[in-house]
């Protein structure tokens, strides 16, 4: 099995061997007696196995080195991971494999001597100058075969133990009757659609898309400002693109959930929900049909044609070492991969990230689409500063002919800019948008968010990350629907709303007026795509604006310096396509791109040395160190209080956890602590609260963490 997955990038005899040589130490006695007088079905994890004469994991490693000398140092990183993870070599696999290990040893001899001699047989040479992409690629090649051979153990293993279960992955749609379903879709939409400048302009960006399908694959961009409809073209490029060259899959990675959710439904809706797998924390696929037990399973190992997940899923799994995490990576071997809102790439992982990317896409049949409105400048670029050079993502095609007449075509606002030198105080922004009827107010912090929410009238809406998931939904929807009121004239009450940037993270809304506090040049530009977004009239207003004070230091600084650096001297339109190339070439060149230094630790010593695990613990897309997370007792979501109470008496089970998901509100470990000491919060087990103070939750502006907050006056009466 692990032989056939490892076929689709020419390394089929090699992972032949990882799966004939990975349980060797199995032919030890003391093993055989073991797993004959058992019926538990994990025997097969050496978790489960406490005695060291019933570890198994190393007989094979040592065979593979005893074979084939330092290149077989190659299988063994595989054979002693396939259950624990790929290990670092120093301070891990070297230990391990040292003659002065007489476990190590003792389990190879035992091995060796049960073991029938033709399983002990290596046929052809190990040749690792066949690796693709040479030693820059051998860290990503040997991920690929441990992925081929654990996830050739586990269904292996699920096929023995549990055969209904095995037969239940199949039944997806084929990517041909997925793009049937989508042309259907699309000619109904086309048949319904008004005979307006916005329409006609999204069916060129849809044809285009269409016949740019057929070119070979590779790198694409694919430039659509907001409202253009990227979402449905790039779908159907990635459908086209995949049927014409027998291309496997299509994912789609997305930088936050929220967006996931709503690009899944929006699948959902044209290709049917049984044939989207949504993968990420909050995707819940408890109630057992037949259907969500297949998608479950296929978030597993991605299994399926269509998979919609987030760049932490999607980047994570690309750098670990955990089994679990890499099961995966085969079944991104001819596959479409559309990377939605592009510019989102954590810079300080950028340079990793750019190089798997061409790894893959020139060794392993992958195409990859960079779908955004403010594309980010990946190309190689040497600098004066030769420390900062980068090597990027070179020869990528743009699908649409010409970005710069469809952005003149679709534009719909006026962006007003500031005086740079002075900044404003909150009260006098707030009596700017009192003045206004409707309007959007985005601010960099939560912290700012609640000063401005307080300045204004009574009624006025907060959005911020201090909500729980399902309270920021209600209040999205209640948004949308008194825009669509206020549209028909069936609401004549001002509706403003203050909130973070997560407003900006594929919330389709469409305000006439937007406020945006200075920032990053591409957080600008997805405030403005909240501004007019349908064409409602003929021009909408983006007014920037300076807060009180900058931004926080790290990125959102950074990103504000060098979009003031560019600004400054630009006399044209501040959301020019070709100035976006100019901001992020300046921020990227503030930036150490591999700040945690993943690509040392990947790239092989003379003896093979890779630090598989080190890098995998560095390469961490959310920071989650200094955060933890604290459920929430919010009255809009149903049960909340009878789950939360099962999460005490129960612990932790991972259903439990996903369906609290939509309540948790993630916060600095030190507020937590805090709030845990003054007994608001209690900490149930490690890293997890729960609120146990009613009035710690607002109604509006959600969990009062800021410090320098002070609780209502019933919570200190005992």
């Amino acid at each position: 099995m692990a032989c056939g997955f490892a076929a689709s990038f020419g390394a089929a005899d090699v992972a032949a061997l990882a799966g004939r040589w990975h349980d060797l130490g199995k032919f030890r006695p003391g093993f055989q007696t073991y797993i004959r007088g058992q019926g538990d079905e994990n025997v097969h994890l050496e978790t489960h196995i406490t005695s060291s004469d019933k570890t198994h994991s190393i007989a094979g490693a040592l065979h593979a080195v005893e074979r084939f000398g330092a290149a077989g140092r190659s299988l063994a990183y595989l054979i002693a991971g396939h259950h624990g993870g790929l290990p670092d070599w120093h301070g891990g696999l070297d230990a391990r494999l040292s003659k002065d290990n007489p476990d190590a040893r003792r389990e190879y001899d035992e091995a060796r001597a049960g073991a029938p001699p033709e399983l002990l047989s290596a046929g052809a040479a190990l040749d690792l100058r066949q690796v693709p992409g040479g030693a820059k690629g051998f860290a990503l090649w040997l991920r690929m075969l441990f992925s081929c051979l654990v996830d050739a153990d586990f269904l292996d293993t699920e096929s023995f133990m549990d055969g209904d279960k095995a037969e239940s992955r199949a039944g997806f749609a084929s990517l041909d009757e997925l793009a049937a379903r989508l042309e259907t879709h699309l000619a109904a939409l086309q048949a319904s659609a008004g005979n307006t400048a916005v329409n006609a302009l999204r069916a060129e960006v849809l044809a285009q898309c269409r016949a740019r399908a057929a070119e070979a694959p590779g790198l694409f961009s694919l430039t659509v400002p907001t409202g253009g409809g990227k979402t449905l073209s790039s779908l159907a490029f990635a459908l086209e693109h995949a049927r014409r060259h027998r291309k496997k899959r299509i994912i789609y990675a997305i930088p936050y959930t929220s967006i996931v959710e709503q690009t899944a439904d929006v699948f959902a809706r044209v290709v049917g929900a049984e044939n989207v797998v949504e993968h990420h924390s909050q995707a819940d696929y408890d109630e057992e049909t037949r259907d969500t037990l297949r998608a479950r399973l296929a978030c597993e190992n991605w299994d399926a044609p269509l998979v919609v997940t987030t760049n932490v899923q999607l980047f994570e799994s690309l750098f670990a070492a955990k089994v679990s995490r890499c099961r995966k990576l085969h079944n991104l071997v001819d596959s479409v991969i559309v990377l939605d809102e592009a510019q989102c790439l954590p810079p300080e992982f950028l340079q990793p990230i750019l190089d798997v990317l061409n790894l893959l896409t020139q060794h392993y049949g992958m195409t990859v689409v960079l779908c955004t409105a403010t594309q980010p400048a990946l190309a190689s670029k040497t600098y004066f500063d030769a420390a900062k050079n980068r090597r990027g993502l070179d020869a990528v095609r743009e699908i649409i002919a010409d970005p710069t007449e469809l952005y003149q075509c679709l534009k719909r606002v006026v962006v007003e800019l500031p005086d740079w030198d002075e900044r404003s105080s909150w009260e006098e922004i707030a009596a700017l948008l009192a003045a206004e009827d409707c309007v959007l107010a985005i601010v960099n912090t939560r912290g700012d968010a609640r000063r401005l929410w307080r300045l204004l009238p009574a009624g006025t809406l907060h959005l911020s990350a201090l909500m729980c998931g399902a309270h920021r939904a209600k209040v999205i929807e209640e948004i949308r629907q008194r825009l669509a009121d206020k549209r028909a004239g069936r609401d004549d009450r001002p509706l403003r709303v203050v909130s973070t940037s997560l407003v900006e993270a594929g919330v389709d809304v469409s305000f006439p007026v937007v406020y945006r506090a200075f920032a990053g040049l591409d957080s600008i530009a997805q405030a403005a795509g909240r501004c007019n977004r349908e064409g409602e009239q003929e021009r909408g207003r983006v007014v920037v604006f300076q807060p009180p004070e900058a931004p926080p230091p790290g990125h959102q600084r950074l990103a504000a310096d060098a979009c003031l650096d560019v600004l400054r001297s630009w006399p044209g339109d501040p959301l020019a396509l070709e100035l976006f190339e100019r901001y992020f070439d300046r921020l990227y060149y503030g930036i150490d791109l591999d700040r945690k230094g993943i690509v040392r630790d990947l790239t092989p010593g003379p003896g093979l040395e890779v630090q598989f695990r080190s890098a995998a613990n560095k390469f961490r897309l959310i920071d989650d160190e200094d955060q933890t997370t604290v459920f929430v007792r919010y009255a809009g979501y149903s049960g909340i209080d009878a789950l939360l109470f099962q999460l005490e008496k129960e612990g932790p089970e991972r259903w439990l956890m996903r369906k609290l998901q939509r309540c948790a509100v993630t916060v600095k470990r030190r507020i937590a602590e805090r709030l845990a000491a003054s007994g608001d919060v209690a900490e149930v087990f490690p890293g997890c609260f729960v609120q146990r103070n009613d009035l710690l939750y607002d109604p509006v502006l959600g969990l009062r963490d800021d410090e320098d907050a002070v609780l209502p006056a019933p919570t200190l009466v005992i």
